[in-house]
């Protein structure tokens, strides 16, 4: 593994109050052949200041997600390619079990487990959710990739902003074997309400159209409807032990499905989605 570069990009807009802790779990990594490379959309806060003390490359691009993505790969110079959100937290070995597993020709990409942690009982309950989806292989998307896999699978579709992890994870394990790793990112949910969770899906759901159309995923399928994934229904101990995180979790994926659905069906009467 002697001297592989891997580019570290994270997308960022006006993220101030994480950015330096994602930054930090980067210079903190047991493997050191890290460039981390910072892809602003015109944050109006100190987000661009504080990245500037600790990535190699700050760079600004817009219009979403996507198309940072794309920019920060086209100017990374790593052998892998490794996309992070910027309300995330590395462990310390993420990036040497990464470099490790990717080594096998057979492997296009790598999935990185997720754990959420934030601030009050919404928090909980979207920790609790994303719980049951470590292992899941429906719902989990490789983050870490070869870059040469990367660009022979033609990158993020720009098209797409939410399920864009999705999409090329998928595009990747129908020609290459996805692996996964054991250590975690830590996903910092911050102080979540009910409300900034129905507007975040809401914001996503105008995005997916694009995606369920060009994958020919079913209206009616567990990648849209929560209620749908195995996950749930695999694990009765968990809500044997936790029946309040569970039945508010219920609630949660009822008015998430509520607000997804009316941000998919804005899309076909109001044509592009529109920012927040």
């Amino acid at each position: 593994m002697k001297n592989i570069l891997v580019s570290a990009i994270i997308s960022t807009k006006n993220e101030e109050s994480v950015i330096e802790k994602l930054l930090l779990s980067l210079k903190r990594q047991a493997y050191k052949f890290v460039e981390i490379i910072v892809v602003d959309n015109n944050s109006s806060d100190k987000t661009k200041i504080i990245s500037k003390k600790y990535a190699d490359f700050v760079f600004n691009k817009g219009p979403e997600r996507s198309a940072q993505r794309n920019f920060g790969a086209q100017k990374g110079k790593g052998e892998y390619l490794l996309f992070l959100d910027a309300d995330m937290e590395l462990t310390p070995t993420v990036i040497e079990e990464c470099v490790k597993i990717a080594q096998s020709s057979s492997f296009g990409g790598v999935i990185i487990p997720e754990e959420s942690f934030g601030k009050g009982f919404w928090a909980k309950v979207k920790a609790f959710e994303r719980s049951f989806y470590v292992g899941d292989t429906a719902m989990e998307a490789a983050r870490f990739y070869s870059k040469k896999v990367f660009n022979e699978l033609g990158k993020f579709d720009e098209t797409i902003t939410g399920p864009e992890d999705w999409d090329l994870s998928d595009r990747v394990s129908k020609k290459f074997d996805i692996g996964r790793i054991k250590s975690f990112i830590l996903h910092n949910e911050g102080t979540l309400s009910l409300w900034k969770l129905l507007k975040k899906k809401y914001y996503y759901a105008k995005g997916a159209r694009n995606y369920i159309s060009k994958n020919k995923i079913s209206t009616f399928s567990p990648k849209t409807i929560s209620f749908l994934r195995s996950s749930f229904y695999r694990n009765p101990e968990k809500i044997i032990f936790h029946p309040i995180l569970f039945c508010a979790m219920m609630v949660m994926l009822f008015a998430e499905l509520v607000a997804g659905g009316i941000g998919y069906c804005s899309t076909a009467f109001f044509g592009k989605k529109n920012n927040l």
